[in-house]
Formats: structure tokens, C-alpha cells, sequence
């Protein structure tokens, strides 16, 4: 091992920060979690709710399948569904030991209980609030900036236990300066890390994220992308990638109440960070350290490459994910920093273009072809090819490119994120 890295204990940390269980699309369930803790603060099942959400909540909740609600999909869903069964202390994995019996009480609140969505907009891309109402008593929750921030809790318009920060300490959470990242520090982390210290959260990942790749394949989810890709392109490696990446997500996106661990706050990107580079390591029978320290590199390069955009963009965070992999399988066979920095900048030049329009089954397309670039990407430089300074939003040098995408999606596309909802919300 090398000289212990300067900022080992941050990267440790994190790593568990980001690599958490989750079951379902994680922004219904910060719905779902904010209904839960609302509906405990007031100590009874409220008569009348109220949902306030930024417009990247609409886009990402719209038009995906809350689990164990029985197939219902949407903002009112996912907060009836955390009132009525969520286990708040469970926090992402809130609606996860929810019966049928509970789900059919769902359909029944729903049914007599009024939920209006209000749409907001209080400067922050990530906000959801939840307000609930029996006879003259009410209470109110609000998450902000990532899915378990809690940083308002009140009772009858009361804050709790911290003035005037609404909530107690232990619920404001803070996450670890992810202005450490570097490529060239990853690589440096990843060669010298004692695996015992992340293989906790990496193992879990794999374990959570192949099963429901596996699952996928099985049975009928979504439009089947991963099936698809298998059937027509065969069972090369690099299809194998793609295809069980895209089938963790057909089964994620549709209804599928299996866990998965995430990564950035999203499970698609928790997904495709981790499988493809499992897929390699096992298809061509690397040993599994290696394989270990390649989940290190493709998971803090996709943190690292999600830190300029934000949690939520109307760019596709699969993008992200998808060259994170890349990164890894290129570390994993044997590539150094070179051979990482030249393939994050190929995918990152190819796959740009994706846009966010909220979680839904053609994420697993878009999956497919994000993990397809990073791969391409590797090979490309293996090859001798390469895009360089100037093509497109392209800089020199690795870290230069990463802000470049990082400006692209968190103020260019701005704008086109507000489209994109505009054009969701529509008739």
C-alpha cells in the first residue's frame, strides 16, 4: 500500500454518504419520508394534506411507480403512502416493510382525504414540503438540497425543540466538502484504500444492485431494454454491461420493491456506477479486490462529475454514472490515470446531449447508452483516439472538461429544465 492519501478519511466518508439503500425512485420516497415524520409530528392520521414541490420534484415523481402502493404512480401517492405505512427511522427505505393490507388503506385515505400539490419555487431545485391537517391542529416538514435533509420540522406553527431553525440538530445534515474529489486523487485513493474500510457499502451495493439487474432480465419491466439489448446485440461483455445496467433500471422504474443502493441520491446512478464494472470484473474473471478498488474509482468519479451539476438538472445524471463506469472498468483492467482521465473525457464528449425528463422507463435507455459512451470512451484511447481541447464543451485536461459539463448542466440548462417540466405538466 501506498502512504496513507490526505484526504482518506473525507473519501471514506464520502462513500457512505452516498453509497445508501433505497427502496423505490428516491424522490417519491423523500415524499414519502417527509409524509411519515409529518404524520408523527402530528400524532394522528391527518384529515387534509398539502405537498409543495419544486418543479424537478414534479418531473422526477410524475411519471414513475411508488413501491408497494400497488402500481400507483405520483405525488399524492407517494405522500398517501408515507402517511399512512411509512416507518420514518427506516428513511429511504421508508415504505420497505409495507403490507398489501396497508396498501389497499392507501387507495381507501386517498379516496376520502383531499392532497393538493402545490407547486413552489424558494430557490432550491431540490424542496419538497408537507403539511398536514386534523380538526384545528396541523404539521409541517420540509427537505431541502438532498432526499433525507430534513431542516423544518413544526407542530401548529410551532418549531421543534431549535428555535428558529425549525428542527432539532441530529435532523440538519451536513455532507463531507466534495471539493477533495480529484481524478487524479480518486486513482491515488482507490490504489491505497484498506478495503475493509469501504467494503461494507461496496459489497451491499453489489449485492442490491446485481440482484435487481438480475430481476430485470427475468421478468417483464417497463420496455424491457435490458432483455432487448441482450436478445439482438448477444452476450458480449460490453452488450452485458449495458443490458444488465439498463435491466436494474426496467425493473427499478416500474415497479420492481427490491432495494438498491445509490449513488449522488439516485438509484439509476447507484445502478449504473456499479454493475457494468461488476459485469467486467466477473465476465473476465478479475479478482475481486480489484474489482473493489474499480467500484471505488467509478463511484467517486461519478460523485465527482454530479458535485458541479447538483442533485437534480435537466441534465440526465445517468450521463454521470455511465462514464463514472467507464472510468472504472479502465482502472479495473489494468488502466492509471491516464487511461481514466482520456476515457471521462471521450464519454463525457459523446453523451453530453442527454437531457433529464424525470424517471420513467426510458431511463434504462438512456442507461444503456450512457454506459455504452464510457466504454467507447476507454477503447477509443486504447486505440489512439481521442477528443482533445476545443472540441465542443471539451477543455484541456480532465478537470477542466468536468466543470465545463458541470457549468453546461447547473446554469446553462437552466432554462431547458424548466421547459422540460413545462412540457411534462402539459395535456
Amino acid at each position: 500500500m501506498n502512504e496513507r492519501f490526505a484526504f482518506y478519511d473525507d473519501y471514506v466518508q464520502i462513500l457512505k454518504e452516498e453509497l445508501v439503500p433505497a427502496m423505490g425512485c428516491t424522490e417519491p420516497i423523500a415524499i414519502a419520508y417527509a409524509g411519515a415524520v409529518a404524520r408523527e409530528t402530528l400524532g394522528e392520521l391527518p384529515t387534509a394534506v398539502k405537498v409543495s414541490v419544486s418543479g424537478n420534484i414534479i418531473k422526477n415523481v410524475k411519471s414513475v411507480i411508488v413501491p408497494n402502493t400497488g402500481g400507483q404512480k405520483g405525488i399524492a401517492a407517494a405522500a398517501a403512502a408515507g402517511i399512512v405505512a411509512g416507518d420514518s427511522s427506516k428513511k429511504l427505505e421508508v415504505l420497505a416493510a409495507v403490507t398489501a393490507e396497508q396498501a389497499e388503506e392507501m387507495k381507501a385515505y386517498q379516496a376520502v382525504t383531499p392532497i393538493e400539490v402545490e407547486p413552489v419555487d424558494f430557490g432550491h431545485i431540490f424542496d419538497i414540503g408537507v403539511t398536514v391537517y386534523a380538526g384545528e391542529h396541523s404539521a409541517y416538514v420540509r427537505i431541502v438540497d438532498f432526499h433525507t435533509n430534513i431542516v423544518t420540522v413544526e407542530k401548529n406553527g410551532v418549531p421543534q425543540i431549535v428555535e428558529n431553525s425549525g428542527c432539532s440538530e441530529e435532523l440538519v445534515q451536513t455532507l463531507t466538502d466534495r471539493s477533495v474529489l480529484s481524478v487524479k486523487s480518486i486513482l491515488q485513493f482507490a490504489d491505497s484504500v484498506d478495503l475493509e474500510d469501504v467494503k461494507p457499502v461496496l459489497s451491499r451495493q453489489v449485492e442490491c444492485n446485481m440482484a435487481i439487474a438480475a430481476e430485470g432480465l427475468k421478468n417483464p419491466y417497463g420496455a424491457n431494454v435490458g432483455k432487448v439489448l441482450l436478445e439482438v446485440y448477444g452476450g458480449d461483455v460490453k452488450i452485458k454491461a449495458k443490458a444488465w445496467a439498463a435491466a436494474g433500471s426496467d425493473a427499478r422504474m416500474n415497479g420492481c420493491e427490491m432495494p438498491v443502493v445509490i449513488n449522488s441520491g439516485s438509484g439509476n446512478q447507484g445502478i449504473t456506477a456499479s454493475v457494468p464494472v461488476v459485469i467486467y470484473a466477473r465476465e473476465l474473471g478479475i479478482d475481486e479486490e480489484r474489482m473493489y478498488r474499480a467500484l471505488v474509482v467509478s463511484n467517486l468519479c461519478t460523485i465527482h462529475l454530479k458535485t458541479g451539476i447538483g442533485r437534480l438538472s435537466a441534465y440526465c445524471g445517468a450521463v454521470s454514472a455511465g462514464c463514472g463506469s467507464g472510468a472504472g472498468i479502465a482502472y479495473l483492467l489494468g488502466g492509471g490515470y491516464r487511461e481514466v482521465s482520456h476515457t471521462l473525457v471521450n464519454s463525457l464528449a459523446i453523451v453530453s446531449g442527454i437531457v433529464c425528463d424525470g424517471a420513467k422507463a426510458s431511463c434504462a435507455g438512456k442507461i444503456a447508452s450512457a454506459v455504452d459512451a464510457g466504454i467507447l470512451g476507454y477503447h477509443m484511447f486504447l486505440k489512439g483516439n481521442q477528443f482533445v481541447g476545443g472540441d465542443g464543451i471539451v477543455k484541456k485536461g480532465v478537470e477542466k472538461t468536468i466543470a465545463s459539463v458541470g457549468r453546461l448542466a447547473h446554469d446553462g440548462m437552466a432554462e431547458t429544465d424548466k421547459e422540460i417540466i413545462q412540457l411534462m405538466v402539459e395535456d
